[in-house]
Parts: structure tokens; sequence; C-alpha cells
């Protein structure tokens, strides 16, 4: 598996963030300062960068985020509880902090904008573009698929030089050949709801990420992505600590 990627990886260390927790975290570097990602747990994320604090789908089982810096942005993928969670969303909020949800994520944060997929919007100054996550294959007893197309989001980070793709619940979809230069993505693996390791595998392919961390992945083992991808030229996968 080749190693070289086109922008400098700064470090891999374990932070401890205002006294909460031991987090696994890495920095890379922007066209424009440092980005610093910070994997809480699950499917949470911290994004830190120019001063600002972006959060992903905060899940109050994974952390205390009262303890945590608070947001200026938080972006939600969908409804369900182990992404929509409005305690933590409170803790982390401040007048300040705007908040982007899918529409089923109700009752909505005060002062919440919807974003469904296809949308994009400017972040202080960065793009923020929501896009399609759903299952094909893997469905209820009821034949429904654990996520329907269009009610939830993956979302894409355009930070200078830098673009970040947060998958949210999905399979691997035809849509994701459509992503671009994505510098590094996180994708699921939290079965039976989301990918198995072959097709987390398959996801890669379609859009080649040059960083590649497996998350959300609950009982099943990331390495398995990892082995999947060993000799796949320019893709580097990077397993990191999720509680």
């Amino acid at each position: 598996m080749r190693k070289t990627v086109g922008f400098a990886f700064l470090c891999m260390t374990a932070v401890l963030l205002n006294g909460q927790g031991d987090f696994a975290c890495d920095t890379l570097a922007t066209a424009q300062g440092d980005l610093k990602m910070t994997f809480i747990g699950h499917a949470s994320l911290l994004f830190q960068y120019g001063g600002l604090a972006f959060y992903v789908d905060p899940d109050g089982r994974r952390a205390d985020f009262a303890a945590l810096p608070k947001a200026d942005w938080i972006l939600i993928t969908h409804h369900h509880g182990d992404h929509f969670d409005p305690q933590a969303i409170a803790a982390l909020r401040r007048p300040q902090t705007r908040i982007v949800a899918s529409a089923l994520c109700q009752p909505l944060p005060a002062g919440a904008v919807v974003m469904k997929n296809g949308d994009k919007r400017e972040i202080d100054g960065m793009e923020v573009a929501a896009v399609p996550a759903y299952n094909v294959a893997h469905k209820r007893d009821s034949g429904q698929p654990f996520h329907p197309r269009g009610e939830g989001n993956g979302y894409v980070l355009s930070f200078p030089g830098l673009r970040v793709y947060v998958a949210g619940d999905t399979e691997d979809i035809p849509e994701m050949a459509g992503l671009r230069d994505i510098a590094v993505a996180f994708l699921p693996m939290n079965l039976p709801y989301t990918m198995t390791p072959e097709m987390a595998a398959r996801a890669a392919r379609l859009f080649k990420p040059r960083i590649l961390y497996p998350y959300h992945f609950s009982g099943t083992d990331p390495q398995q992505l990892a082995e999947r991808l060993r000799d796949e030229p320019g893709i580097e996968v990077r397993v990191r600590r999720f509680y």
C-alpha cells in the first residue's frame, strides 16, 4: 500500500480535551493551516481549523460534551439516536453556534438549517456539501432499508486544499463515483446498518481517497478493510481508536 500523500501528516496522538477523555487525533496540513481531527467515538467527530470547531454527529454516550470545546458548527447526518442527540447539541452550542441537520431531525434544534442531498452552503469561507447516504442491500424485516434514500446526508467539507468526506450511514452507493478530489474519507462499517468490509473497499475504489478512516465500525474488525485495500495504489487506510 502506498504511503505517500499530497500533504504533510503532522501527528497522531492521544489528546486530553478539557479534562474529558483520552481521544485519538490526527493533524493534517491544509493550504492555510492545520486541521486537527479528533475521533470521539462511534460516529462522533471533531474537526478544528482556523480557531473553529466543527462537530459531526455528537453522541452524548461517547463523551461529556459539556467538557469539550464549544461548537462553532454542528453537522447532523440523520435522525437516528446515535447521530442526533439533542442533549449533546445543547451541551455544545452557544449563541453563535450554527447547526446543519437533515429534515427528519425532529424536533429541529432552534435555528438549525436543513440540508438535503445536493445542497451546498458556505461555512466561514468553506463549502459544505450534503451528499446521499442510504442502504440498498441491508433492510429491516419489513423490507424497508435501514436508511432509505433521501432521509440522511453524508457531508463533504472543503477546507483549503483538502476535502474531507464523512459518509454518514450508507452503503457503497453509485453516487460515490461522482465524488472528486477527496483527500480524507470516513466510511462506516456498523453491521447490519451500513457496510461490510467488502462494501467499504468497493466504495473506496469508486472515489479513491488519499487517506481512508474506517469509523462507526462497532463489532466489525477495521483491519479487514485495511487488508482488502492493502495493494490499492494511492489509498492509505488508517485505523484509529473509536470508543
